[in-house]
């Protein structure tokens, strides 16, 4: 019988299945029940920068003196600290799994230093989103993914348990950036984010909310980017996320090179079940081709020469299109 255990930025897992931050797992109580549908890791509903210093705003009065304004959001900020701290400490209790707290960050700001508050509640890592859009008609380039590095350094000078970064697809170029995470101490990266997606309603002229959930076509990003970086960066791990809809899809990821996956929309569209579907299906999988282990076939079809056209890359294309004439 095949073994469905790996490692993930250190952490090991009985299988590669991570739910990730979402919703659905912003009560111990529902993590409790995800860590008995079989889940091998989870991840924490993000504590978010951005929502924090919004609420701080809305509440703060035009007319409040600058330190009472100083004073309200440092309220408002050890509140919701307090509120996550409790979050990783339950979940704890009730759960055997891996535990990763999450933030949700655009600045290298002094309250990064939380980590070192998560890290002594109990988290077993740490995962990063440094989820933004870079519009800024006078941006320098570089600054952004620089910032990713920033923000790591910070964080790792507070911490000593493994700090995973889930980067957005609005990079040009993830290898590169992925280098310089592992080289200041990255121990896991995941591709990738889902960003807010935005639409447009033609009818009352307004705009509006995009799809929430991922599809399956999603995801096609992160084999590629997957395929191409673990080939390239060989000794960090990588986790897929968005788009894995079906247990084939985690086949998929780890034959380009991931060590787990994280999920979220499938189990929203169906339900904590489809975490046991995967895993039979995964063992049956590795059974029928004869692997023991995940190791044996993890990264099996990345890209070994990164320096050629390769199967991620420009080759996709010619075949696509010399097959539809």
């Amino acid at each position: 019988m095949a073994t469905l255990e790996t490692t993930f930025a250190g952490l090991k897992l009985k299988n590669p299945i991570i739910v990730s931050s979402s919703g659905l797992t912003d009560k111990a109580n529902k993590n409790q029940k995800l860590c008995q549908a079989g889940a091998g890791a989870i991840v924490l509903k993000s504590l978010f920068e951005e929502q924090i210093m919004m609420e701080a705003e809305h509440l703060s009065d035009v007319n409040m003196y600058p330190e009472g304004s100083e004073y309200l959001a440092a309220y408002i900020r050890e509140h919701k600290l307090s509120e996550y701290l409790d979050l990783i400490r339950e979940s704890k209790k009730v759960c055997d799994i891996p535990i990763i707290a999450s933030i949700n960050c655009y600045h290298d700001a002094g309250w990064v230093d939380f980590a070192k508050s998560i890290e002594e509640a109990g988290a077993d890592a740490l995962e990063v989103n440094i989820l933004a859009l870079q519009a800024d008609i006078q941006y320098t380039y570089g600054s952004f993914e620089q910032r990713h590095v920033d923000i790591l350094r910070h964080i790792k000078n507070t911490v000593r348990i493994p700090v995973i970064m889930k980067l957005g697809d609005n990079l040009t170029n993830p290898v590169a950036l992925i280098e310089q995470l592992y080289a200041n101490g990255a121990a896991g990266v995941v591709l990738f984010n889902r960003f807010y997606q935005p639409d447009i309603d033609i009818d009352k002229m307004t705009q509006s909310v995009g799809s929430v959930f991922s599809s399956d076509t999603d995801l096609s990003k992160s084999l590629r980017w997957i395929g191409i970086a673990s080939a390239a960066v060989s000794k960090l791990d990588f986790a897929a996320s968005g788009g894995v809809h079906t247990p084939e899809g985690v086949v998929k990821a780890l034959l380009a090179g991931a060590s787990a996956v994280e999920i979220c929309s499938a189990i929203y569209q169906s339900s904590s079940a489809v975490i046991a579907e995967y895993a039979r299906f995964l063992d049956m999988w590795m059974t029928t081709k004869g692997f023991e282990n995940i190791a044996q076939f993890r990264g099996k079809l990345n890209v070994r020469d990164v320096e050629g056209v390769n199967t991620f890359e420009r080759t996709q294309f010619l075949k696509y299109f010399s097959s539809h004439e």
